[in-house]
C-alpha cells in the first residue's frame, strides 16, 4: 500500500494568481483528497451594508473583486433597482453591456496569460497581456479608471460615452480581433498545449449539474446554459448564443473561454451599433423596501446578488454567491486522481476568483 502523505498548497505558490490554499493528499504523486481551506482574504464586505448606505454600497460591492468590478457594480445596482422598481433608461442598458463585455475580455485575456505562464508558453503571456492592455486602455478612455470603473448607479450609470469614445472602442475591438485570431490559432493547435490539457480533469455534464458548476466549466461540459439570454440590460436585444464544448477537460475549458472572446468582439460590435439616445440615469427617490435576487454572467459564470431593505437608506442584508464558489466543489472532484504536477493546470483552467468567494 502507497504511503499518504499531506502537503499543502497554496496561498503563496509560484503558479497561483489567487490566494488559493488546499491541502491535498497524496498517494506517492497522486492526489486522493483535495480540502479546500476558505477564508484566507476574508473582509467583511457585506457587513458594509451596515455603514455605507445603498447608494454608497455601489462602490464597496465594485470592490469585492478588481477583475469582476463592473460585473460586481451592476449586479448589486439591478438587484437595488428591482426591489426599488426602478426602470433604468435604455441607454443606459447598453452602456452597462458595452462594459461588462470589455470586462469579459479584460478578465479571460487575463486568464490566458496566466495559463500560458504557468505552462511555460511565455510569448503566449506577452501577446494576451498585450492585447489586454488595448481593452484597459479603453476603459481608461471611457470611465477614468483601469481597474475600479465606478460608473455604475442605482438608476443607470454615471457616465456617457460619445460617439468618440464609441468609435475608439470599435475600432480597438476590431484591431484586438484581428491579433487574437492567430493567438487562439497557435494555442488550440499546439502540440505541448494538446498533450498538457487534452483528456485532464474531465467534469461530465451530469457531474457538472450535480455539483452546481457554472460558467465555461459548465458549457465545457456541454450544458447549453448561459445567464445572459435571462435578457437583463441590453442583452436581450442582442444576438447572444452560449458557447459549448463537449469533452468537459481542461482543453474543452480554455476552448469556451476563447471562443468567448470572439463573441464579446461581436457583442460589443452589435451593442455599438444598437445604442440609443437618451438618458443615462433617472432620479432615485425614497429607499429599498422588499428583497430580491439579481442574476448575472460574470466572466467566470453567474453570480447571485441578493439584497433585503426595510425602508430606510441602510439594506438589511446583502449577499453574493459567486461563481468560484459554485466552482470550488467540482473542482475539488477533478483533483482527485490528478498527479501532483496537474493540479495547478487544473485550478486555472477553472479560473478561480478568490478574493470574490472570501469576500
Amino acid at each position: 500500500m502507497a504511503k499518504r502523505s499531506i502537503i499543502p498548497f497554496g496561498p503563496q505558490h509560484p503558479v497561483l494568481p489567487e490566494p488559493v490554499h488546499l491541502d491535498l493528499v497524496l498517494e506517492d504523486e497522486v492526489v486522493v483528497e483535495a480540502i479546500p481551506s476558505i477564508g484566507f482574504v476574508h473582509r467583511g464586505l457585506e457587513k458594509l451594508v451596515e455603514k455605507k448606505d445603498f447608494k454608497q454600497y455601489v462602490y464597496i460591492a465594485e470592490r469585492i473583486c478588481g477583475i469582476c468590478s463592473c460585473g460586481h457594480g451592476m449586479g448589486y445596482c439591478e438587484a437595488v433597482e428591482n426591489v426599488m422598481g426602478i426602470e433604468v433608461p435604455r441607454r443606459a442598458a447598453y452602456l452597462r453591456t458595452i462594459w461588462i463585455e470589455m470586462s469579459r475580455l479584460h478578465s479571460h485575456l487575463l486568464w490566458l496569460g496566466l495559463l500560458a505562464d504557468a505552462m511555460g508558453f511565455e510569448s503566449l503571456f506577452m501577446e494576451s497581456w498585450r492585447l489586454r492592455e488595448k481593452i484597459l486602455d479603453m476603459f481608461d478612455l471611457t470611465t477614468g479608471g483601469r481597474i475600479i470603473f465606478s460608473v455604475m448607479c442605482v438608476g443607470g450609470v454615471s457616465k456617457d460615452m460619445d460617439s468618440g469614445m464609441l468609435k475608439a472602442i470599435k475600432d480597438t475591438v476590431d484591431d484586438m480581433e484581428k491579433d487574437f485570431r492567430p493567438i487562439m490559432e497557435t494555442f488550440l493547435k499546439d502540440y505541448s498545449v494538446c498533450a498538457r490539457l487534452k483528456g485532464l480533469g474531465v467534469l461530465t455534464r451530469d457531474r457538472a449539474m450535480l455539483l452546481g458548476a457554472v460558467g465555461p466549466m459548465l458549457r465545457a461540459s456541454g450544458e447549453n446554459y448561459d445567464a445572459r439570454k435571462l435578457g437583463y440590460e441590453a442583452y436581450n436585444d442582442l444576438d447572444i448564443q452560449p458557447v459549448t464544448a463537449y469533452d468537459g477537460d481542461c482543453y474543452a475549458r480554455c476552448e469556451v473561454r476563447l471562443k468567448e472572446i470572439l463573441q464579446s468582439f461581436l457583442l460589443i460590435r452589435e451593442a455599438i451599433d444598437k445604442v440609443p439616445e437618451g438618458d443615462i440615469s433617472v432620479p432615485v427617490k425614497g429607499n429599498p423596501s422588499g428583497e430580491f435576487f439579481a442574476r448575472i454572467e460574470q466572466p467566470r459564470g453567474e453570480a447571485i446578488y441578493y439584497v433585503k431593505g426595510s425602508g430606510t437608506k441602510f439594506l438589511d442584508r446583502f449577499r453574493l454567491r459567486t461563481p468560484t464558489t459554485s466552482n470550488i466543489p467540482p473542482m475539488v472532484e477533478l483533483l482527485k486522481g490528478c498527479q501532483l504536477a496537474d493540479v495547478p493546470l487544473i485550478i486555472l483552467t477553472i479560473d478561480p476568483c478568490i478574493s470574490c468567494t472570501e469576500r
